[in-house]
């Protein structure tokens, strides 16, 4: 959990197979040993999560206040997380992949969430 590699244990990716050897998803919350303090689940792994920020190149310009980078718009929006197909190197949510909006494919989903104000 937090900064540990992530392994078929905690998540699934491609170790030992896509999807740990399953060759698919796994159902949510599938890997319970992976889930955060709070009992949040598939942080890491399953699929890609659409982020409502667009794709910079880098971090120059992007707000500072948490907020999401939503101007100047691009042609790809970030994804985050890694999938069921990813080796161990995109599986954590500090790695930014981009799709075009438009991207439809198994390896990416949404997270739905609520605010909590």
């Amino acid at each position: 959990m937090g900064d540990e590699t992530a392994t078929c244990a905690r998540a699934v990716m491609n170790d030992g197979g896509y999807g740990c050897g399953r060759d698919s998803t796994w159902p949510i919350c599938g890997k319970p040993s992976g889930n955060t303090t709070h009992g949040l689940c598939d942080m890491a792994g399953n699929v890609w999560e659409w982020i409502q920020d667009w794709y910079h190149e880098s971090y120059n310009g992007a707000p500072t206040d948490g907020s999401a980078w939503e101007s100047p718009t691009g042609s790809y929006r970030v994804v985050r997380g890694g999938s069921w197909f990813s080796i161990v190197r995109y599986v954590r949510a500090a790695y930014r992949g981009d799709y075009s909006p438009g991207s439809r494919r198994v390896s990416l989903g949404f997270r739905l969430a609520k605010s909590v104000r």
